[in-house]
C-alpha cells in the first residue's frame, strides 16, 4: 500500500505496511435474454469478511516499532486463519472440470433416451396423439430450461458458490421445482376445467413474455434489492462465509444460516418465476395432466445435467431468445384460437417449436463460427 520512513537520531527507518484483501470478481454481466420474464429477481451482495486498513506516515518513536511488530504479525496470522474457512470471495465457481462434464453428457443423455422411451410407451399405450402432445411439452420445456438455467449461473456467479456445492443446490431447487410444479398443474388443471375463460388469462401471460423478451432491454445485474432474500435475512441470521456444504452452523455460540440456504431459496423462487410462463405453454399444448405433468418431470430432472454441460457456454446462444418469444407468442396465440374454436393440431405446434427454437440455436452457431 505504501511507504514511510520515520527519522530518530538522523537514522531512517523505513516502514512497510501492506494490506491484503482478498480478490473477488463481479458477476459477468449476462445476456437481457437470460432473466424471468415476470418477476425480476435481485439477490444481495454478500461480505466476505475483508476489511482494510491503509498505512498512515506519521512520527512514531523507536520503542513503538516491536509493538507495530507484533500487529502485523497478528495480522498476519488472522489472515492466514481466515484462509481455513470457505471464504466467498476466493472460491471457484465456474470451472467444471471435465470427469464432471463427461459424467453430466452420460446422465443427459440417459434421461433424454428414458423421456423418448416414455413417450413412445405412451404412444402405444393411448396413441400417436398422446405420444405427440407429450414430446411437444417435453421440448417446450426442454427450451424454456435454458433460459431458466442462465439464471442459475448468474446466481452461483453472485454468492460466489464453490463448485463442489453447486450440485447439491441444484438438487434441492429441482425436488422444490418438482413438488411446486406438480401443486400448480393440479390447480391449472381443475381451474381450466371449470373456467375455461381462464385459456385468456394463460394466453395473455404467454404473450407478455414474449413481449418482454423481444423489448426488454439491457438491464443492471445488480441482484440486491429482492424482498424474498431481504426478509430472509432479517429473520434468518446468515453468516458472511461458508460452512463446507451445511445450510446452518454455529457462529459465536448462535446457529445461522449459510449462504448455501439463501442460494436455494433464491433458486426456489427463480423456478417460480419461470413456471409463470412455462405451465401454461405445456397447457396450449395439452389439457391432459398427465401429459403436462410427465412432460414436466422429464425435462426438471435432465436439469442438473444440463447445467454441467453448458453453464460456460450459455452466452454463445444469442438467438435463443428471440426463438423462444416466437414460441411463447405461438402459444399464446393458440390457446386465444382454441378458445374461439378454432384448433392447431398438436402435429403442427411440435413442428412450430421444433423448427423455431432448432433455428435459433443454429444462428447462434453459426455467429460463433464466424
Amino acid at each position: 500500500m505504501g511507504m514511510a520512513s520515520v527519522v530518530h537520531n538522523g537514522v531512517h527507518i523505513p516502514l512497510k505496511l501492506s494490506s491484503r484483501l482478498p480478490r473477488v470478481s463481479p458477476p459477468s454481466p449476462a445476456p437481457k435474454w437470460a432473466r424471468p420474464h415476470l418477476i425480476q429477481l435481485h439477490i444481495p451482495r454478500i461480505r466476505t469478511g475483508g476489511h482494510s486498513r491503509r498505512g498512515q506516515s506519521a512520527p512514531i518513536a523507536r520503542s513503538r516499532t516491536t509493538e507495530q511488530d507484533d500487529d502485523l504479525s497478528t495480522s498476519e496470522g488472522e489472515r492466514v486463519d481466515s484462509r481455513s474457512h470457505d471464504d466467498i470471495g476466493n472460491v471457484d465457481t465456474s470451472h467444471t472440470s471435465s470427469p464432471e462434464k463427461t459424467q453430466g453428457r452420460e446422465v443427459y443423455v440417459s434421461s433424454v433416451c428414458a423421456a423418448v422411451a416414455f413417450g413412445v410407451g405412451v404412444g402405444f399405450k393411448d396413441g400417436v396423439g398422446k405420444a405427440t402432445e407429450f414430446f411437444a411439452g417435453y421440448l417446450l420445456e426442454q427450451s424454456l430450461s435454458v433460459d431458466n438455467l442462465f439464471v442459475f449461473v448468474l446466481i452461483f456467479k453472485y454468492f460466489k458458490v464453490p463448485i463442489m456445492y453447486q450440485n447439491r443446490v441444484l438438487s434441492y431447487g429441482i425436488a422444490g421445482a418438482v413438488v411446486f410444479r406438480f401443486t400448480l398443474i393440479l390447480l391449472g388443471t381443475a381451474t381450466l376445467q371449470r373456467f375455461e375463460v381462464v385459456n385468456l388469462f394463460l394466453a395473455a401471460i404467454l404473450l407478455f413474455s414474449s413481449f418482454k423478451l423481444f423489448s426488454s432491454e439491457d438491464d443492471d445485474t445488480d441482484l440486491s434489492n429482492n424482498f424474498v432474500v431481504k426478509t430472509c435475512q432479517r429473520f434468518i441470521p446468515v453468516t458472511s462465509s461458508y460452512d463446507g456444504n451445511k445450510f446452518f452452523t454455529f457462529q459465536d455460540g448462535v446457529r445461522k444460516a449459510t449462504p448455501l440456504l439463501l442460494t436455494v431459496a433464491v433458486i426456489e423462487l427463480s423456478d417460480i418465476a419461470f413456471a409463470v410462463d412455462s405451465i401454461p405453454a405445456v397447457f396450449g399444448v395439452t389439457r391432459d395432466p398427465f401429459i403436462v405433468f410427465s412432460s414436466n418431470l422429464f425435462a426438471i430432472v435432465g436439469l442438473r445435467s444440463l447445467y454441467t454441460l453448458i453453464s460456460e457456454g450459455m452466452s454463445d446462444l444469442e438467438y435463443l431468445q428471440p426463438s423462444i418469444g416466437v414460441v411463447l407468442g405461438f402459444i399464446g396465440c393458440k390457446m386465444i384460437l382454441d378458445y374461439f374454436g378454432f384448433h392447431v393440431s398438436t402435429e403442427v405446434s411440435l413442428g412450430f417449436v421444433a423448427t423455431s427454437l432448432s433455428a435459433g440455436v443454429l444462428l447462434s452457431l453459426m455467429k460463433k463460427s464466424d
